[in-house]
């Protein structure tokens, strides 16, 4: 299957980075949010980031221009009719991407294949409620989408060889590593890497040390290149939250439980960067 144009379903961090890597491996994108201004963002962002490379000389002026005349924009869902395959990068909230996917099933051409880029949520519970379950995938890109090599492939009950293999393919084009990994709560990198951030909040909480030693020690102690608290920031308390949520209620274990400050911080409004304030200020 040769796929010439890829539509994307949300113009925030992920879905622009998603777009930004698909135009630079030469396939058309269409992105779509449900306002002009959300849609500019998502252009503007993908346009700034291109300039600074053109300026530190990592690629031309001409690749630069190329790549963004094969970014579109729309709050026009329908606009996505013709794509050979839709990637859904919505929030973290299993009612919205259901809402969404939904709609796209209907509109979507024979033969689309159509992703969700969820962190946590069951493929399968998803895929369930479209008519094409055998045509559905989870593909899981990690923010920073231009910076992170890898891709978990997620295959449901459901999804078939056929679907898996262009996912991967599509994958490697767009210049990353996929992983093929199982239906699980979490799928891999996120099973291992939330719980452990939601644990460091704990000891936040506990008073055992302060954001910044924390991060120090893992980032000395553990070779890690940033520290729990400061990734929590970068990733988005929320969605580290809602991952959580999903580990406690699927896996019915009380070692998921959510850290209370996070719960907290969410609820105040302290988000991680894109708020300008998380357990760091910015």
């Amino acid at each position: 299957m040769s796929i010439q144009t890829i539509g994307i379903i949300g113009a925030g961090q992920m879905g622009s980075g998603i777009a930004q890597v698909c135009a630079l491996a030469g396939i058309n994108v269409v992105m779509r949010d449900i306002s002009n201004e959300a849609v500019q963002r998502g252009v503007d962002g993908i346009k700034a980031l291109f300039e600074r490379a053109v300026g530190k000389g990592k690629m031309t002026a001409e690749d630069m221009n190329a790549a963004l005349a094969r970014i579109s924009g729309t709050t026009d869902l329908n606009k996505l009719a013709k794509a050979d395959f839709i990637i859904e990068a919505a929030t973290e909230n299993l009612q919205l991407k259901l809402s969404i996917l939904k709609e796209i099933d209907v509109l979507a051409k024979p033969g689309t294949i159509i992703a969700t880029n969820t962190s946590s949520i069951s493929i399968t519970k998803l895929a369930a409620a479209m008519s094409r379950p055998r045509e559905f995938v989870g593909m899981h890109f990690f923010n920073p989408v231009p910076v992170m090599s890898l891709v978990e492939v997620i295959r449901g009950v459901q999804t078939s060889d056929e679907t898996v293999a262009i996912t991967e393919a599509l994958a490697k084009k767009a210049g990353k590593t996929p992983i093929l990994v199982k239906n699980s709560p979490g799928f891999v990198v996120n099973r291992i890497l939330v719980p452990m951030i939601n644990e460091a909040v704990f000891v936040l909480q506990e008073g055992i040390a302060s954001a910044e030693e924390i991060d120090a020690g893992m980032k000395l102690g553990a070779n890690h290149p940033i520290g729990p608290l400061a990734l929590a920031d970068l990733i988005g308390l929320d969605t580290c939250l809602a991952v959580m949520e999903v580990f406690y209620r699927d896996f019915n274990d009380p070692k998921y439980r959510p850290a209370p400050l996070l719960r907290e911080m969410v609820d105040a409004g302290f988000l991680g960067r894109k708020a300008k304030r998380g357990f760091y200020q910015y």
